[in-house]
């Protein structure tokens, strides 16, 4: 190949070669890490989920009055602040549900009602809630 200027270039086309080799190798070391990171993630979550539901299920069965106004009623939709399909609870994650409503009292979470409702929730009533309700169905 015959290419202008060759003779004065800094580098050769022959050298462009070499670039994207380690580019793509990064590319699979940087997923490669990413897949490292979040296994180990999950393994933290998964660990640490049963020391977020160190709550007493029967303790949260007698806690459950502010919750049952929406989680408790089938198909139920909130109108304010605005239409929110209400998810039932029973069955859920202790985590999840200890993680939420911690969420919501910080107010990392919005929805006023919840915020409000949380807010009033020491730890304890968070664990024995998220006990009885990931113990199934309600």
């Amino acid at each position: 190949m015959n290419f202008p200027g060759v003779d004065r270039a800094p580098f050769y086309p022959a050298q462009f070669k070499g670039f994207t080799q380690p580019v793509a190798g990064h590319k699979i070391i940087m997923i490669k890490k990413l897949a490292t990171s979040f296994l180990a993630l999950g393994i933290c979550v998964t660990t640490v989920g049963p020391v977020w539901a160190a709550g007493d299920a029967t303790a949260g069965s007698k806690k459950t009055r502010m919750c049952q106004g929406c989680h408790g009623i089938e198909g139920f939709r909130t109108a304010y602040p605005e239409v929110y399909s209400v998810p039932r609870l029973g069955g859920q994650q202790a985590g999840y549900i200890v993680a939420a409503l911690k969420a919501y009292k910080a107010g990392d979470r919005q929805h006023p009602s919840m915020r409000a409702i949380a807010g009033t929730l020491s730890e304890q009533d968070m664990a024995d809630l998220a006990a009885y309700y990931s113990s199934g169905p309600k």
